[in-house]
C-alpha cells in the first residue's frame, strides 16, 4: 500500500475542491524531500508521524478554522453528520408519502398532488435535519467538554489517537471509482419514488383530462389488485436496493463484490418486472378501452406496445447499470 498517496488523499479530501491539486503536489514534494533516497516503509511512517494527523494538517491549509465542535472531535462529528442526514432524510420522505395518500382523493389535480408532496417533503426534511443536527451536536459538545484529551491530537473515526498505521486501513480511492453520498442519497430517493408509485399506482398512473380547473384523473392505467399480488417480490427488491445503497455508503467505492451484488439485484428486479408485466390482467379494462379508441389499435397491439416497451426499456437500463458497475470496479 502506498501510504504517501493515502495520506495525501486524507488531507486533500478535507479541503476545498479548487485547492486540492496544488496542495497535493506541494505536500507530495514536502514528503519526498523529507525522505532518504533509498527509503523504506518505516522511513515513510516516521515522516508522516512528523507531519501529524491529516485532520490537523488539513486544518492548517483551510482559510477558516474548525470551531463548531473543536479540532479533536470535528472530523468524527462531520463524518457522522454527513452519513446520518441523507439516511434520515430519505426515511422521512418515505414516511410522508403514505401519510398523504391515506387522505388522497382521486379527483384531485395531479399538479396539486405534486405540489402538496413537495411542500410536505420540504417541511419534513427541515424538521428532521434540525433534529439530527441538534442532537448530534449536543452529544459531541458534551463529549468534548468531558474528554481530558488535547486539541493537538484529533481523534479518528474509532475515537482513538491517529497514527500512520491507520492509513493501512484506508483504501486509496480514485475519483472515478468513488461513490459520493449524493449517489447513495439518489439511490435511496429513487427507491422511495418507485415504491410509492407501485403501491399507489391507482392514484398516480392513469389517464388525466384537462378542464377549466386543471387536470382531472379519469381512470387508472393499472389494476392495483394485480400489483398487490406481487408485494413479496417488490419488498425483496426494495430491501435489496436499500441494502446495496447502505453498502455503497460504507465502502465508499465500487468493488467487484459490489458490482456482482448490483448485477444480482438488477437480475432479480428484471425477472420480477417481467413476471408482473406479463400478467394479462395488469392493465385496467377502462384504460385499455380508452387507449384503443384514442390510438385506433387492437387490445393485443396495445398490450404488446406497453408490455414489450416496458420490458425492453428496463432491460436496457439494467444492462447499463451492470456495465457501469463493473467498469467502475475495474478502475485502478
Amino acid at each position: 500500500m502506498n501510504l504517501i498517496e493515502v495520506y495525501i488523499q486524507e488531507v486533500t479530501r478535507r479541503l476545498p475542491e479548487k485547492n486540492r491539486d496544488d496542495i497535493a503536489l506541494e505536500l507530495r514534494s514536502t514528503i519526498e524531500d523529507m525522505l532518504p533516497d533509498d527509503y523504506k516503509e518505516e522511513d515513510v511512517k516516521a515522516v508522516l508521524e512528523k507531519l501529524g494527523n491529516p485532520v490537523t494538517l488539513a486544518s492548517r491549509y483551510r482559510d477558516r478554522p474548525m470551531h463548531l465542535i473543536g479540532p479533536r472531535y470535528f472530523d468524527v462529528y462531520v463524518t457522522l453528520l454527513k452519513m446520518i442526514l441523507p439516511i434520515a432524510t430519505v426515511i422521512s420522505l418515505i414516511s410522508i408519502i403514505p401519510e398523504y395518500f391515506i387522505d388522497y382523493h382521486s379527483k384531485e389535480a395531479v399538479i396539486n398532488v405534486v405540489l402538496n408532496i413537495i411542500g410536505f417533503g420540504i417541511s419534513r426534511i427541515l424538521e428532521v435535519g434540525m433534529q439530527v443536527f441538534f442532537w448530534l451536536t449536543l452529544v459531541f459538545a458534551i463529549l468534548e467538554r468531558t474528554d481530558k484529551g488535547t486539541e493537538e491530537h484529533p481523534l479518528t473515526a474509532s475515537l482513538k489517537k491517529w497514527t500512520p498505521d491507520d492509513l493501512k486501513n484506508i483504501a486509496y480511492i480514485p475519483k472515478k471509482k468513488a461513490i459520493s453520498k449524493f449517489e447513495v442519497f439518489g439511490s435511496l430517493m429513487w427507491t422511495a419514488i418507485w415504491a410509492t408509485i407501485y403501491f399507489y399506482a391507482h392514484h398516480l398512473l392513469g389517464v388525466y383530462e384537462g378542464d377549466g380547473n386543471g387536470l382531472e384523473f379519469v381512470t387508472p392505467s393499472l389494476n392495483q389488485e394485480v400489483l398487490l399480488q406481487y408485494w413479496p417480490i417488490v419488498l425483496v427488491v426494495i430491501g435489496l436496493e436499500i441494502a446495496l445503497a447502505l453498502y455503497k455508503l460504507i465502502k465508499g467505492q465500487w468493488t467487484k463484490k459490489m458490482a456482482i451484488s448490483n448485477t444480482v439485484l438488477q437480475l432479480i428486479a428484471t425477472v420480477g418486472l417481467i413476471v408482473i408485466l406479463l400478467n394479462p390482467n395488469l392493465l385496467n379494462k377502462d384504460f385499455i378501452m380508452y387507449m384503443m379508441d384514442l390510438f385506433t389499435v387492437t387490445n393485443n397491439q396495445l398490450q404488446t406496445w406497453i408490455v414489450g416497451g416496458g420490458i425492453l426499456i428496463f432491460i436496457i437500463c439494467a444492462a447499463i447499470s451492470v456495465f457501469d458497475g463493473f467498469r467502475k470496479a475495474s478502475i485502478r
